[in-house]
């Protein structure tokens, strides 16, 4: 099923069972868009993410940063993480997406995809470092990029157009029934920069 850009309908569930997906579109004007845009690009601590696959490190070329309330451990990928202290920039995305959805986070991971050419495979955010069920908010920044889901057992898939400036909340059994991915594109050439604000548990 595709869902076009104009979907902005923050009440609407995406999924059509097994989770909860609302996209709320563009909350940010995009003056503020784009200066949210360089500053994160110029301020961030981003680092080339790591991830151990079949017991061999594989370093990618996307980037990431992790910040949270406090020195929080987060492991993915076989790799652990110490969150960084907030800036400021993020601290104000963090209320302003609070605000918007109504959820708290108090961490953020942070990507940066240069261009078309870095996506991720699908996957889904199941970590037991993560809150259960919890709401995961999914902002971004910059080109605009396709975002697929896929059901478990179903393969049912779910795409819409992330648009710069907007906000996406997965929350509920999304991450035990659905996986999701952000595909390579040939057709974009121009940086994204996601911030997926969570909660981590302990």
């Amino acid at each position: 099923m595709d869902l076009f850009s104009s979907l902005t309908d923050k009440n609407e569930n995406l999924l059509p069972r097994d989770g909860v997906v609302n996209y709320y579109g563009r909350v940010l004007a995009k003056e503020k868009a784009d200066h949210f845009l360089e500053a994160l690009l110029a301020t961030i601590t981003w680092r080339n993410d790591e991830a151990v696959i079949f017991g061999k490190k594989i370093i990618t070329k996307r980037k990431v940063a992790w910040y949270g309330d406090k020195p929080f451990e987060y492991t993915y990928s076989n790799i652990i993480k110490t969150a960084l202290p907030w800036m400021n920039s993020l601290l104000e995305l963090k209320n302003i997406t609070e605000f918007e959805s109504g959820e708290t986070f108090n961490s953020c991971l942070a990507n940066l995809y240069h261009n078309g050419d870095e996506g991720m495979a699908w996957h889904s955010d199941g970590e037991t470092d993560l809150k259960k069920d919890g709401a995961i908010a999914s902002l971004t920044f910059g080109a605009e990029r396709k975002f697929a889901f896929k059901h478990k057992q179903t393969k049912e898939k779910v795409e819409l157009i992330l648009e710069h400036g907007s906000i996406l909340i997965m929350k509920g059994t999304t991450q035990t029934h659905w996986l999701h991915r952000l595909p390579p594109t040939k057709l974009v050439n121009k940086p994204r920069v996601n911030l997926t604000f969570r909660t981590i548990m302990g």
